[in-house]
């Protein structure tokens, strides 16, 4: 977890409720709700939130389709793009005030523990996904090009996960960290200038890291 991190609830003893944790659930609500309303009642010609809503769905569909074949991003659509709004909004939850100033309510992505676990999350995709291509390919790609190869594509492969998480950690906790630390010494202006910077820095790790996960599953699918 991130630095500040503080157990605020714990359920049945084990379970540690911190404050990362409560903005988590508190977007997860928010996608699910956006979900159900832009989903429930589609017209032809669409309205404004459902323009908007089209325009960003139509986006990652190019972007996945830049990254992968065209049958590829559509089959793989929903999950890459789940882990993308999920990052770029926890990302952006550390933007608005008062979040992160306090160990009562953080980015979720500012903490260690998410990353780690939208880095297993997408290790066990990738691997499932593998797997359903068919035993023989999967085992195969360990010893292409020569059988030398497969301590460290095995090595490689648990690599992955670790440095999704750390690159994802990192620079947002240290976003979070150095924002925080600016308004200390300067509360006007300093700031300002970090929080604009910031718009564009956490859209940036978001992408990387689809982009990233989107390669990763490209190489674990293709067929000779």
């Amino acid at each position: 977890m991130g630095e500040n991190s503080e157990v605020l609830i714990r359920i049945f003893g084990i379970l540690d409720v911190t404050g990362e944790v409560v903005m988590m659930w508190i977007i997860l609500a928010l996608i699910a709700v956006i979900s159900y309303i832009s989903t429930r009642r589609l017209k032809d010609r669409p309205g404004v939130f459902q323009n908007i809503i089209e325009f960003g769905v139509e986006y990652l569909d190019n972007f996945l389709s830049d990254l992968m074949e065209k049958k590829k991003a559509r089959r793989y659509f929903s999950f890459l793009s789940s882990l993308f709004v999920f990052i770029i909004i926890s990302n952006y939850s550390g933007l608005i005030p008062g979040v992160g100033m306090t160990p009562v309510i953080k980015a979720p992505t500012s903490s260690l523990s998410v990353g780690i676990a939208l880095g297993l999350i997408a290790f066990c995709f990738l691997q499932i996904t593998g797997l359903k291509m068919g035993a023989k390919h999967y085992f195969k790609r360990f010893i292409s090009p020569i059988f030398f190869m497969l301590p460290l594509l095995i090595l490689d492969e648990f690599i992955k996960p670790a440095s999704l998480a750390l690159r994802l950690f990192g620079n947002i906790f240290g976003e979070e960290t150095v924002s925080h630390q600016l308004y200390k010494i300067m509360p006007i202006g300093a700031p300002i200038l970090m929080m604009a910077l910031s718009i564009l820095f956490c859209a940036i790790q978001a992408i990387v890291f689809t982009m990233l996960v989107s390669i990763y599953l490209d190489e674990a699918t293709e067929l000779e």
